[in-house]
């Protein structure tokens, strides 16, 4: 018994020095990669924290770590501008949604941008804030109702968000996109490195008078990653999930924030209604390929029960 538990503990130790020591690297290619942050600091400090507490917050941040390496591969898009890689698609894009989907007024046809940048109303400024602001609360809340109720859906979930957001990732770099308020502030001419605007959201910020999507936006990783909206992505996967494990409550709740973050990516100038759908078929294409083609391999199957069995409760 006390050479389990002196073995155990030596395990533990190792894991912990492990940790520590991935930390530390992080903290060094993130320098060397975009500078160092105060949120990388806090996010070190929080995983140690919460890996060292209790079993509980150890099982819960082993869990939630797939988000962790989303927000990290996130945050290091800003070291290899995709706009260095193939051309920014400006004009193309615009004249292909307002040929599609644009609205004509007094004689001129309009994207649904341009009209709604004209004919918006504080309740819509409100409402389309509080939506938008919703965008990544809503995945994780949902993926903490998993992880207390259903572990193997809860890694299901977590590895399909991660799936979408590298799908878009890779697009980003194929297909770099300007949004609809680039064209806006900047006109069709090409200008880098500029800063990442929070657009008609800033109506958002000045009724409150709390510059909330100022602060996001100062931190964006790349003006040109409209193409597709990750923003439509991720209410969708959710939605998916919550009819995939007969939530019927919260699929009606999901599927209201879904449609209200869609109107609203459109009604700021933040994203094209082909941006919109083009979110909805990212997360609909990786959601078929991860339960209809990566489940099926073996290994990426067995790994997955195990690591359920690692943040299962005793």
């Amino acid at each position: 018994m006390n050479d389990r538990l002196q073995f155990d503990i030596e395990k533990s130790k190792i894991r912990i020095l492990s940790l520590i020591l991935i930390s530390i690297l992080y903290l060094i290619v993130s320098y060397i990669l975009i500078g160092s942050k105060p949120e990388q600091f806090i996010l070190v400090a929080l995983v140690l924290i919460l890996y060292v507490l209790s079993d509980a917050t150890r099982r819960f941040i082993t869990a939630f770590s797939v988000f962790i390496i989303y927000w990290i591969i996130f945050d290091y898009l800003k070291a290899i501008p995709n706009f260095e890689f193939n051309d920014v698609v400006i004009s193309d894009i615009y004249n292909l949604d307002k040929k599609l989907f644009g609205i004509r007024e007094n004689g001129t046809l309009l994207t649904l941008n341009e009209y709604w940048s004209t004919h918006g109303t504080v309740f819509l400024d409100l409402l389309c804030g509080f939506f938008y602001i919703n965008w990544v609360p809503i995945p994780l809340l949902f993926a903490c109702y998993l992880f207390n109720t259903n572990k193997r859906e809860f890694l299901y979930f977590a590895l399909t968000f991660l799936l979408v957001n590298i799908v878009g990732f890779v697009i980003y770099y194929i297909v770099p996109a300007a949004p609809p308020w680039y064209i806006q502030e900047y006109g069709f001419q090409f200008t880098p490195l500029i800063q990442s605007s929070p657009a008609g959201l800033s109506k958002f910020d000045a009724i409150t008078g709390i510059p909330i999507f100022q602060s996001i936006y100062s931190k964006g990783s790349n003006v040109f990653a409209a193409m597709p909206s990750l923003h439509s992505a991720y209410p969708f996967i959710v939605l998916v999930f919550s009819i995939r494990n007969s939530l019927k409550w919260m699929s009606v709740f999901v599927a209201v924030i879904s449609l209200g973050i869609w109107f609203a990516a459109v009604y700021t100038s933040h994203h094209y209604v082909l941006d919109v759908l083009a979110g909805i078929t990212c997360a609909s294409f990786s959601i078929i390929l991860f339960f209809y083609v990566i489940l099926k391999i073996t290994f990426i199957r067995e790994g997955i029960i195990h690591w359920e069995e690692a943040i299962r409760k005793s």
